[in-house]
């Protein structure tokens, strides 16, 4: 296997639809606001998907050094895992892609804001800050959030509400009332990603000592927790549907909720965590085709 190769596997690629959902969604939002910028689109693409790829390298590292990805983990092998990368490679893969991280956020921030808006400036680079630091302080270092069951919140405050709300702002220097519904859509549909990650490892991670909600709250409940948030991203929705002023235009948007739904039953009556493998990338997609059908239909009618 070449380098390459190993270095794209450890990306994980899979993840990058959605990293970016959020986006899409806040620049679906910002359309119809009617404000559209191609540049400012492409350059909050390509930082958020360095911040996910910085997360991808820490996560293998971090799970790695500490013995949580072993034998008993079901999901794939990772480059640490495998052997496919050293942990000295793997930790400077992390510090490359956390500078170009922080090279993008301050490229993105200055074409969105320049010189004039010096407080808006500072507070995006802050919060651009906090995300990277998050992206790293998932599964690294003995204070990791990630083992203390926090990597649900800070999922859906940097998926949903910061990644949604954070780009609409930035495209349109306001925040609207009903934007909010998406983006608490988009942040539960993330957190149940990450959930359903948990679910499907609860037992290797309980038995690494990696204290996930689930492994707090036992499998049954997470899967109750699940169906919870796949709910309320599908009220969300319904309701930001229901109160637009042409709200048949955006019946296509919960569409994906049908493939959400069929996602549900598989979790509801699921006895192997082995079997949840395979919805990671049905429900991911799923959230990932709310926030692209959302900017299609916002395109074609703003």
């Amino acid at each position: 296997m070449n380098t390459l190769h190993v270095w794209v596997q450890a990306a994980r690629l899979r993840t990058l639809p959605l990293s970016i959902s959020g986006i899409l969604t806040g620049t679906a939002l910002a359309l119809a606001a009617g404000v559209s910028d191609g540049f400012l689109f492409l350059l909050m693409l390509a930082t958020t998907i360095v911040y996910q790829v910085t997360s991808n390298f820490a996560n293998d590292y971090g799970d790695g050094v500490k013995g949580t990805d072993n034998e008993s983990r079901i999901g794939p092998k990772r480059a640490l895992q495998s052997g496919a990368l050293s942990a000295e490679s793997l930790k400077n893969g992390i510090w490359i892609s956390a500078v170009l991280s922080a090279l993008l956020t301050l490229g993105t921030l200055v074409y969105a804001f320049g010189t004039e808006s010096i407080g808006y400036l500072l507070l995006f680079l802050g919060l651009g800050s906090a995300a990277i630091w998050a992206s790293i302080k998932y599964t690294v270092g003995s204070d990791a959030y990630g083992y203390r069951g926090l990597g649900d919140l800070f999922v859906f405050l940097f998926f949903g509400l910061l990644s949604v709300l954070g780009s609409l702002f930035v495209y349109t220097r306001s925040v609207t009332a009903d934007a909010l519904l998406p983006a608490i859509a988009i942040g539960t549909l993330s957190t149940a990603v990450l959930n359903l990650n948990n679910l499907r490892d609860s037992e290797s991670d309980r038995a690494s000592g990696k204290r996930t909600l689930v492994v707090q709250m036992g499998f049954r409940n997470g899967v109750r927790y699940h169906l919870l948030l796949c709910l309320t991203a599908f009220l969300c929705m319904l309701c930001y549907v229901i109160i637009q002023e042409y709200p048949l235009r955006y019946l296509i948007c919960l569409s994906p909720f049908l493939v959400v739904l069929s996602h549900l039953r598989k979790v509801l009556s699921c006895q192997n965590p082995a079997d949840l493998d395979p919805e990671l990338k049905k429900l991911a997609l799923s959230t990932f085709g709310i926030g692209l059908l959302l900017l299609v239909v916002n395109y074609y009618f703003s």
